[in-house]
């Protein structure tokens, strides 16, 4: 039988296109929608919102019917009430909200103990791969090629730089024994901005209505290296999610990575 499955953040770009999507997996069965208290939205059919024929799922301001896994894309101060909501009820949790916290990722460990949980800053293959690689790369080239991380997004996103080019630095800083504390540099200004070696840059641009890119480059004396992710619709991030979601509901409790879904 397929998972039950409830998005919140319904009504946002990822919130719909979840929607629109959820019909092709399945081993998911849309059951709720769920947006903020206050929302315009509130009352709406979820298939309507998402551009379809009428699904009969109203948007409604809390979790109802229980479903077996939820997908979040919303806040993170919704996360978060969020990941109380699941722990108590005993539900399937997806995360895929960016600009989360150390309080937040204290309490996804904390559910861990309770619910299966998955939290990643982005749901693509093609980007997980990329967090795959660039740390390897990283650790053969070693210090003498200058590593620079450049992500571009939509001028309406709010946080910067994106979970993803943090993951990428995570995982660079992993592999070579660096800090993301004393090692990453948030882009350069000032009479003196000569690079340190070893240090890892970081930048973020916002521009048009760009879905997202995010690009690595290891530069030496002489030679370059790019690695490049770019998505050119948010499909591949609500296919991924959703493709999430149908494993995670089979899963025990624990926390969960996208690595873990693909099996890298």
């Amino acid at each position: 039988m397929p998972s039950n499955l409830t998005i919140h953040g319904a009504a946002g770009r990822m919130g719909r296109r979840l929607i629109a999507l959820a019909p092709e997996v399945p081993d998911l069965k849309l059951v709720g929608a769920v947006e903020f208290q206050g929302s315009p939205n509130l009352g709406a059919d979820a298939g309507a919102l998402a551009g379809l024929e009428p699904l009969g799922i109203p948007v409604k301001p809390q979790i109802d019917p229980r479903p077996d896994v939820v997908i979040d894309f919303s806040s993170p101060a919704g996360a978060l009430a969020l990941i109380d909501h699941c722990v108590k009820n005993r539900i399937a949790l997806v995360i895929g909200t960016t600009g989360l916290g150390s309080v937040d990722h204290a309490a996804i460990d904390q559910a861990a103990k309770s619910i299966p949980i998955l939290q990643a800053a982005n749901m693509s293959l093609g980007v997980n791969l990329l967090i795959a690689l660039v740390g390897k790369v990283a650790a053969q080239l070693g210090d003498d090629y200058d590593i620079e991380i450049v992500e571009s997004h939509h001028r309406f996103k709010k946080d910067a730089p994106s979970g993803t080019a943090l993951a990428l630095a995570q995982a660079i800083c992993d592999a070579t024994g660096k800090s993301m504390r004393d090692d990453l540099v948030h882009g350069r200004h000032g009479d003196n901005a000569t690079r340190r070696r070893g240090s890892i840059g970081m930048h973020a641009l916002r521009q048009g209505d760009v879905v997202g890119r995010h690009t690595v480059t290891y530069t030496t004396l002489g030679e370059e290296i790019q690695l490049t992710h770019n998505a050119s619709t948010r499909d591949v991030f609500a296919r991924g999610a959703l493709r999430a979601a149908a494993w995670l509901a089979m899963q025990k409790p624990a926390r969960y990575s996208m690595p873990d879904v693909l099996g890298l």
